[in-house]
């Protein structure tokens, strides 16, 4: 039966079908069309943009970012940064603080925009601080084109070893460099949004990537809310000639238009479901390999006031890990390894309106909090998170006015990409990182002749970057597209 959204679909003959516009999806389209391809782009949501879209979910006037909201690695993209983004509509808004870590005494551990700027406020601890990120700061372009890259052979093989020597140890393992708390938490706290055991090997390879990108980049938010970025997509792709048809739920390969490609921006689980008897035996057997990672259980809040953090440096960013020490890290994060959560879990606060104010009516404020939850968990993880907010701000609660709750399964409902409430597109350790979604020289080539893989289940991986898209889309030029 022919799907009721065909006939919302231009005539062709098209030579590229993308499913899917998420920014990776968006990036492979728009690489093809600036080659001259014709290109349609599919999205099963209202609205395209994916983990780039932004809604008034809790309270008329409250800018909420449904998933991807602090774009330090997206605004330092070298596809984002090749497109005319300003002229677009898109505007990058700075915190004056990239990140702050607060701990019970009223202190807290901050990330500058400069790595010297970081060393100087953590005391003894700030030469080890300068030798791990240093490196890798003052040389991020040629570390980038190495590491959020498809599989090749290194440009800078000496800065990519130096690298590959500290990414191949457990985050704890890493942070054991540094002598004080503050140091060791601020770190841990980087490599926590890995969704991985901060005892697993490769998890201290998050850390140092994302830490580098704070003080490259700041961490900066898109003024007016993620959605902004998506629609600055779309219309750049539609200079080009890009059609983009919404409310299109693929369901079957065979639905799809005739074209010489098809990209999918998709995980593997729906790529078996989309392909079905199509693949190959043992393709199949290798993606069904493939492993989700941990979920998330999300809140966005409309507040009256700002967060009272107790230590002042919270206030000054967009970005606040609360997780306290190393130690109640460790224990959060390896009880989502396990099946559990803690009683004390770690979370992730971002407050957008501290540096742009468009999100909400003149003196109110948003927010997000989420904590790790193992896949597809079915609790209320909401008495735990603000526990853990009010334990460094005390009158939280009182400064929120409405929640908008994601469990999930809402998540998963949401965006199907998003399995069991997985943000990233599947687990990010070590072996599964270097083998995204298979090991292959060209991951991003499938079984199947024309059809390419594009979404964050390939390299470089999770993030709002669209490098995944950028690359799956050079790989189905060069054969043949």
């Amino acid at each position: 039966m022919t799907p009721a959204w065909r006939e919302r679909v231009p005539p062709g003959p098209w030579d590229a079908v993308v499913v899917g516009a998420g920014p990776n999806g968006l990036a492979a389209a728009i690489t093809l069309a600036r080659e001259g391809r014709h290109v349609l782009v599919l999205e099963a949501a209202a609205k395209p943009g994916g983990g780039l879209r932004s809604a008034e979910l809790t309270e008329p006037g409250f800018v909420h970012d449904l998933c991807a909201s602090v774009l330090g690695l997206g605004c330092l993209s070298d596809f984002f940064r090749s497109l005319p983004l300003e002229a677009l509509g898109v505007r990058w808004a700075t915190p004056a603080l990239a990140a702050a870590h607060p701990f019970e005494d009223g202190s807290a551990s901050v990330m500058e925009a400069s790595v010297e700027a970081t060393a100087r406020r953590l005391g003894g601890d700030g030469r080890a601080w300068q030798a791990a990120f240093g490196p890798i700061t003052r040389g991020w372009e040629r570390f980038a084109s190495d590491v959020l890259a498809p599989p090749h052979l290194p440009r800078h093989p000496f800065l990519l070893a130096r690298f590959g020597l500290d990414a191949l140890r457990s985050a704890a393992g890493f942070a054991s460099r540094f002598a004080a708390e503050p140091a060791k938490a601020l770190f841990a706290g980087f490599a926590a949004h890995s969704c991985l055991p901060l005892d697993d090997f490769g998890s201290a390879s998050f850390g140092l990537v994302l830490g580098a990108t704070g003080h490259k980049s700041g961490w900066p938010v898109v003024a007016g809310g993620s959605q902004r970025l998506a629609d600055a997509l779309v219309a750049h792709l539609a200079s080009f000639g890009g059609t983009l048809v919404t409310g299109a739920r693929v369901s079957r390969l065979d639905e799809l238009p005739s074209s010489r490609a098809v990209l999918l921006d998709v995980t593997p689980r729906q790529l078996l479901d989309l392909a079905g008897d199509r693949l190959p035996s043992a393709y199949r057997k290798r993606l069904k390999r493939y492993r989700l990672g941990a979920g998330v259980f999300k809140i966005d809040y409309a507040l009256h006031a700002p967060i009272p953090w107790r230590a002042a440096d919270c206030s000054r960013t967009a970005t606040v890990h609360v997780g306290a020490t190393l130690q109640e890290m460790l224990v959060s994060e390896r009880a989502v390894a396990e099946g559990r959560v803690s009683e004390r879990p770690y979370v992730i606060v971002v407050q957008p309106t501290v540096c742009d104010a468009t999100r909400a009516p003149a003196g109110r404020h948003t927010a997000w909090a989420y904590a790790h939850v193992p896949n597809g968990w079915t609790g209320d993880l909401r008495p735990a998170i603000e526990s853990q907010i009010e334990r460094f701000a005390p009158g939280f609660r009182d400064a929120v006015r409405a929640r908008s709750i994601w469990d999930p399964a809402r998540i998963e409902a949401d965006n199907p990409n998003q399995a069991g409430g997985d943000i990233g597109g599947g687990s990010a350790d070590l072996l599964q990182i270097l083998a995204r979604p298979v090991l292959s020289l060209d991951p991003y080539a499938t079984a199947l002749p024309g059809v390419t893989l594009c979404s964050s289940a390939t390299p470089p991986g999770p993030g709002a970057h669209g490098l995944c898209g950028y690359f799956g889309a050079r790989s189905a030029l060069r054969r043949g597209a």
